[in-house]
């Protein structure tokens, strides 16, 4: 993994979860706004699984286990379209707050992917 990439992500789950919570928190349904969070984080996590794909060839192997890593990346992938379709088969404020823990998740599973490709030995 690319430690400024990781940032990037994070800051964007973070900046997109706070958003939407504070919106669902204030009875607002979802919108453009609040799906475009997500489809950014998404947009990322699909660039991260080209970089995790890519890196090992590159030189830049994993120090932890490969298959923990996978699975975070995956189950992390399918958390923002299934909060939006969530959020769209039920529109009340309550689904733009779950599309925002759901991108919150997202922000602890990149930092914990991070731990595992750079620090957790083997």
């Amino acid at each position: 993994m690319i430690l400024w990439f990781t940032f990037v992500q994070v800051g964007v789950a973070v900046i997109a979860g706070l958003l939407c919570v504070v919106l669902g928190l204030a009875g607002r349904r979802p919108s453009d706004l609040s799906v475009a969070g997500l489809a950014l984080l998404e947009l990322l996590l699909i660039a991260q699984i080209i970089v995790a794909i890519i890196a090992p060839l590159a030189g830049n192997p994993p120090t932890g286990s490969l298959l923990e890593f996978w699975v975070y990346l995956v189950s992390a992938a399918l958390i923002p379209p299934a909060a939006v379709a969530w959020a769209l088969l039920e529109r009340s404020r309550w689904s733009t707050v779950i599309m925002g823990i759901g991108a919150l998740a997202v922000a602890v599973m990149v930092w914990r992917m991070q731990a595992i490709w750079t620090i957790q030995v083997a």
